[in-house]
C-alpha cells in the first residue's frame, strides 16, 4: 500500500522545509535593498531576486519576496520529485539549490534524477558539481553547494 503523507503530516514538512530553506538561502544569496549585477551580470535585487521589477525594496518587502519565492521553488521542487516531501532536509537543500539555477535546470539536473531514482546520498553529493557560473568556477558556489550537500545528507536514506 502506498504511505502518501497525510495533508496534516504535508503541511508540517512544508514549515519545516521552508524554514530550513530560508535559513540555507538568505545567508548565501545576503541581501540588497537596491538592485545590482550578480558575479555574471544578472539584474538581480533582495535575496537574489530576479522575477520582480527592480526598484528599491524595505527589509520586509525582501523577506516576504524571500519566503513565497522559496515556496514557489520547494513547490516546484515537489513537483518533479513528489516523494521529496518526506524528507524536509533533502526537500530544502534542493530548493536551495532551485532557488539559485531555476527550476527549469533543477529539473533536468542529475541532482533531480538521482533523487528520483531513489539514490538519495548520490543526489545529495551530486550538488558539490554545480559550481560554476557563467563558466567560472566560484568559491561562493563552492561553499554554498558544500552547506547545501550537508543539509541534504541529514535525512538521506
Amino acid at each position: 500500500m502506498d504511505k502518501a503523507p497525510t495533508k496534516a503530516g504535508l503541511v508540517g514538512s512544508v514549515l519545516v522545509m521552508v524554514g530550513l530553506a530560508v535559513a540555507t538561502i538568505a545567508p548565501w544569496e545576503g541581501k540588497r535593498n537596491a538592485p545590482y549585477r550578480d558575479p555574471v551580470g544578472i539584474e538581480t535585487v533582495c535575496y537574489g531576486e530576479t522575477r520582480v521589477e527592480m526598484r528599491r525594496y524595505s527589509d520586509a518587502e525582501c523577506a516576504a519576496m524571500l519566503e513565497q519565492a522559496t515556496t514557489e521553488f520547494a513547490e516546484g521542487v515537489r513537483w518533479r520529485n513528489p516523494g521529496i516531501a518526506e524528507y524536509p532536509y533533502q526537500w530544502a537543500a534542493h530548493a536551495s539549490f532551485a532557488y539559485n539555477v531555476g527550476l527549469a535546470t533543477y529539473g533536468r539536473s542529475s541532482v533531480a534524477r538521482l533523487f528520483e531514482e531513489g539514490r538519495q546520498r548520490e543526489a545529495c553529493a551530486f550538488l558539490n558539481r554545480y559550481v560554476y557560473a557563467g563558466g567560472k568556477r566560484l568559491r561562493g558556489l563552492e561553499r554554498r553547494r558544500a552547506a547545501e550537500a550537508e543539509l541534504c545528507l541529514q535525512d538521506a536514506v
